[in-house]
């Protein structure tokens, strides 16, 4: 995929959906030069994104759709997940964003959650292709994002 193509798609919200999606999404990216790095962001960014949706979107055994959007533009990876869902509810205080979107919130540049138009919610994503986030961090016991210290080169000296 060149830049200018984009992605649509839309996948039932399943959980077999979820590594069907992400791979589309991680060929997107690779095809406008993501790599190494940067390409784990985003896979790890839109499989978080997606798991919300379905695990989060839909009740029961009600049936629902993820919808998919990836586009490239001025060296950037624009991605939505959207769904059909429920919508995003307040949370309480003492649960903060959850670790799924604290983790998204560290691996792109940017990002919003928004109340889709037509019901659902949507997260928007921006990936700057030029540069990995340098944000390094870990998930601690209380599911809250602590800065990992960045690694000394061994080789270079004290």
């Amino acid at each position: 995929m060149s830049r200018g193509e984009a992605l649509n798609e839309s996948y039932p919200a399943v959980p077999e959906a979820v590594p069907l999606a992400r791979r589309a999404l991680a060929a997107v990216a690779a095809a406008a030069g993501a790599a190494g790095d940067r390409l784990d962001e985003i896979r790890l960014a839109v499989s978080e994104a997606l798991t919300n949706a379905v695990v989060h979107a839909y009740r029961g055994d009600e049936a629902g759709r993820l919808h998919v959007t990836a586009a490239v533009a001025a060296d950037e990876l624009w991605v939505l997940i959207g769904d059909d869902g429920r919508g995003l509810h307040a949370w309480n205080d003492s649960q903060g964003l959850g670790i799924g979107l604290s983790l998204i919130s560290e691996l792109t540049d940017d990002f919003s959650i928004v109340t889709r138009a037509s019901g659902g919610t949507e997260v928007q994503m921006r990936f700057d292709l030029r540069t990995a986030v340098s944000k390094p961090c870990v998930v601690n016991r209380e599911g809250r994002l602590a800065r990992r210290p960045l690694r000394r080169d061994l080789a270079s000296p004290r």
